[in-house]
Formats: structure tokens, C-alpha cells, sequence
């Protein structure tokens, strides 16, 4: 049985670690808070431009362009988003895993050289480089995932969409963390390039951007919620005008219109990966304080007891002096 003095330096200790997982809990909660309102300002561009390529698929436009046409894949690459730091549970293993099930597969079926990974995250980029993928580095990729913004997602998918259209790659896959909710992300992994416009307009836009508090009783209520999602009254989208003219062509709209639709799904996972790090984090840092809370109680009550048994002892020693005396 441990003595007071060593229970003590344990409780000592376990108090200290409470203290900084509470505070790193604070800390992601706030960013977290920022994460959800950079999501909030980019949802009515998202919403305008969703606006507009509906109302093209709804007065069936059959214009076709480089980028939303498939063909033979020899060449692909992998855009995987993770996070800078770590202490924030499974979320950067969960990226890493479906980045080496992915690479493997398309390792097997074309070979090493010619699948790329474009890695944003330090963690990630550790990764990919120990393993001997084909890596192609990003500039300021650690930069973007501190502080995400437009201007890299539109460098890095300009550059994505010319390689595309050159044909040096004929795929391209993004894998990162869909936020859902404060507790709840998703991994994710979809096509980049080329893009599937019904399908990308089609998929779940559900967020909960207005609350970042993580309960057990909220986490226990998702987990029996599952994959049932909330109906939502969609109206059937119509043209802006069942009379309108395209200048010059449908074509050349669709051209512009398509890498604006690209750059906006790589600004969303980005923003999303951001979130649900900062989510995961707060998790994490939530249980390891609620262990430690746990581990106290248990600590304290193993203290009592000692220190009783040891007094108790004591008295005995002192009676039973007495009455040999």
C-alpha cells in the first residue's frame, strides 16, 4: 500500500493535470466558437452559388465541361486535411488511416508514382513523408489550417483544376472531417475533380453552428439519433427566368461558374477540418478532465483511508502502552 506522502504527491499531480486539460477545454472551446462563425459567413455564398447551378439544372442545360467529365483514371491524388497539434483524440489517426487505406488501393491498382498526396496539416505531412508517398508539398500548408482563408483554396484548386485539365491527373479526392455538430464529426472522403455537380448540391448541408457545448447526455443522444437525418421542406428548384438568355454560352458560364463550385468545396472542408478539430479537442480535453475528477475522488478516499488506518494504529499503540505500564 502506497504511504500518505506518496498519495498526496499523486493527488498534487492529477490537481495540476485537471488544471491544464480544463484550461486547454476553455481554449478549444473558443476557437471552436470562431471555427463556427468563419462556417456561418461562408454559408450565404454557398447558398447564392448552389442558387444559380440549380437554376442551370433545372432549365437542362446539357453544356458539358473539362471538369465535371470522367474518364480513365491512371494518374490520381489525394488532398488530406488534418490538424497542426495533437491532444485531440482519434480525429488525426481517423484521417491517417483512411489516407493508407485509400493510398493502398490506388497503389495497387496504378502504382506508386502515380498517385500524389497534397497534404495540409503538419500531422498529415509527418505522416504521408515517413510512409514514402509521392507528396506534394503545399506553401503555407500548416498556415492554412491555423488560419484558414479563401485566397491558398483557391491556389491550391486553380492549380489542382490546370493539372486536371492538362490531363496529367484524372482524379482527385479530398479526405477530411465533415463538422456536424459539436459532437459529432464526420470523416469523409469525396471526389474533388472531377466534380459530380447534382451530387455535390444533393449532399448533407446539416450543421449545428450554434451550440459548442459537449455534454454526455448530448453525446448519448447522437449516438442513438445514428444516421437519421431531420426532414427538411425542400421546394423544388426552378429557373430564374423559364425565358433566359446565356451570354455568350452556356458553356463558357458553366466554365466560370464550375472552378467557383471547386474552390468553394475545398474552403468548406478546410473550415470544416478546422471545426471538428477544435470540437474534438474540447471532447478530449472534457474526458481527460472528468478522469481526472474521477481519479481525485479515488485518490482522496484512499488518502481518508490510510491516514484513519494510521491514527487508528497509532491510538492502539498508545493504549496498549498504557496498560503494559
Amino acid at each position: 500500500m502506497p504511504s500518505l506522502k506518496e498519495i498526496k504527491g499523486r493527488i498534487a499531480s492529477v490537481n495540476s493535470t485537471r488544471k491544464i486539460t480544463s484550461a486547454m477545454k476553455m481554449v478549444a472551446s473558443s476557437k471552436l466558437h470562431h471555427a463556427q462563425v468563419a462556417i456561418q459567413n461562408m454559408l450565404p455564398y454557398e447558398d447564392l452559388l448552389e442558387h444559380i447551378l440549380k437554376s442551370f439544372l433545372a432549365a437542362e442545360a446539357e453544356a458539358q465541361t473539362i471538369y465535371d467529365q470522367e474518364r480513365p483514371v491512371k494518374r490520381a491524388a489525394l488532398v488530406v486535411i488534418s490538424s497542426n497539434s495533437s491532444l485531440c483524440g482519434g480525429f488525426n489517426a481517423n484521417v491517417i488511416k483512411m489516407m493508407q487505406q485509400t493510398m493502398n488501393a490506388y497503389i495497387e491498382k496504378l502504382g506508386a508514382d502515380n498517385v500524389e498526396v497534397y497534404p495540409i496539416g503538419r500531422k498529415v505531412t509527418e505522416k504521408a513523408t515517413k510512409l514514402g508517398y509521392n507528396v506534394k508539398f503545399i506553401d503555407e500548408a500548416s498556415n492554412m489550417v491555423d488560419h484558414p482563408s479563401v485566397a491558398p483554396c483557391i491556389d491550391l484548386a486553380m492549380a489542382l483544376g490546370k493539372r486536371f485539365e492538362k490531363g496529367e491527373i484524372d482524379k482527385v479526392e479530398i479526405i477530411y472531417h465533415h463538422f456536424k455538430s459539436a459532437g459529432s464529426q464526420i470523416l469523409t472522403r469525396k471526389t474533388f475533380l472531377p466534380i459530380d455537380i447534382e451530387t455535390e448540391l444533393e449532399r448533407d448541408h446539416e450543421r449545428d453552428l450554434t451550440s459548442n457545448v459537449v455534454t454526455k447526455k448530448a453525446q448519448d443522444y447522437l449516438k442513438q439519433r445514428g444516421t437519421r437525418k431531420e426532414e427538411r421542406d425542400e421546394e423544388e428548384t426552378k429557373p430564374l427566368n423559364d425565358n433566359f438568355i446565356v451570354e455568350p454560352d452556356m458553356t463558357s458560364v458553366l466554365s466560370l461558374l464550375i472552378p467557383k463550385l471547386a474552390h468553394l468545396m475545398l474552403y468548406t472542408a478546410l473550415l470544416d477540418s478546422v471545426a471538428s478539430e477544435h470540437a474534438a479537442r474540447m471532447v478530449a480535453m472534457q474526458t481527460a478532465t472528468d478522469n481526472a475528477d474521477e481519479l481525485l475522488r479515488q485518490l482522496n478516499l484512499q488518502y481518508n483511508k490510510s491516514r484513519q488506518q494510521a491514527i487508528t494504529s497509532e491510538l492502539l499503540d498508545i493504549v496498549g502502552g498504557s496498560v503494559n505500564n
